[in-house]
């Protein structure tokens, strides 16, 4: 599978120039060759933009934003991840990112079960248990959202169940460096997984994005990394090197998994 990724300023509150911006990303990775384009998380109405504004910028998961979404997937024939506000049927809201692929059918929907502070915890509700392992032309696919990944179970999780790969759109931020650097290439290497974290680059606000994009490798290894400017970078994945990282390093194999389960209590 070859796949990009994009690295970008936000545009807060303008949900019209984000699909727009899509649009034109999702043609140029069509024209590389790309089967799957992954966004930053709160793409479409930028991340710091307060609980006023989230209530008023909130869709369903099927709603009109993510209709236009479907449209530009279907017309370059692109899968596409991007991060959005969710509102619920009863009304609580919800960091989320969908997957839509290149036929405009959603194959997953995933909930920040993480959230970052109070910034987060200001607009949004935590996820609840679901985690989806979907397939996507051949791949069996996970997602996080930004400080999800920070936690090894998340990605532990995914890995147990099946993911190949994990998405991760994200808004880091300075002076959280070490996690674009470090914490994303240790995910990938301890689960032997392809990993894609797609941040902002540029300032929202107070916040300073840090940038540094990356897909890594199931060994560790930066295939792709991006500065401090808007980019889209690429890489091809091949489920070989999946393969021989977990003959390699076979840790979900050797885990033993009845000193970990949830229901074990304390130590």
């Amino acid at each position: 599978m070859r796949i990009a990724l994009f690295q970008g300023i936000p545009k807060p509150l303008d949900v019209p120039g984000n699909l727009q911006r899509l649009q034109h990303q999702a043609q140029l990775a069509a024209e590389r060759g790309v089967q799957l384009l992954v966004c930053p998380e709160m793409f479409l109405t930028g991340y710091n933009i307060g609980l006023e504004q989230v209530v008023n910028l909130a869709e369903a998961n099927d709603g009109p934003s993510a209709m236009r979404v479907v449209e530009i997937a279907q017309a370059h024939r692109i899968a596409i991840v991007y991060g959005y506000p969710e509102r619920d049927d009863d009304g609580a809201l919800y960091n989320s990112v969908q997957l839509i692929d290149a036929h405009g059918s959603s194959l997953g929907n995933y909930r920040k079960t993480h959230l970052f502070g109070e910034l987060d915890r200001s607009m949004f509700s935590a996820g609840h248990d679901h985690f989806p392992v979907v397939e996507l032309d051949g791949w069996k696919v996970g997602m996080l959202i930004c400080y999800d990944i920070e936690f090894p179970e998340n990605a532990r999780r995914l890995a147990l169940a099946g993911a190949e790969l994990i998405l991760v759109p994200t808004a880091n931020m300075e002076p959280y460096d070490f996690v674009c650097q470090v914490t994303v290439r240790a995910r990938a290497q301890e689960n032997q997984c392809y990993l894609v974290y797609a941040n902002y680059c540029g300032a929202e606000g107070e916040i300073h994005y840090c940038g540094q994009s990356s897909i890594v490798g199931p060994d560790g290894s930066l295939l792709v990394m991006a500065g401090h400017d808007e980019c889209q970078l690429m890489a091809d994945l091949a489920h070989e090197r999946i393969k021989q990282g977990r003959e390699a390093f076979p840790y979900l194999a050797d885990l033993r998994q009845d000193l970990h389960r949830q229901d074990a209590g304390p130590l």
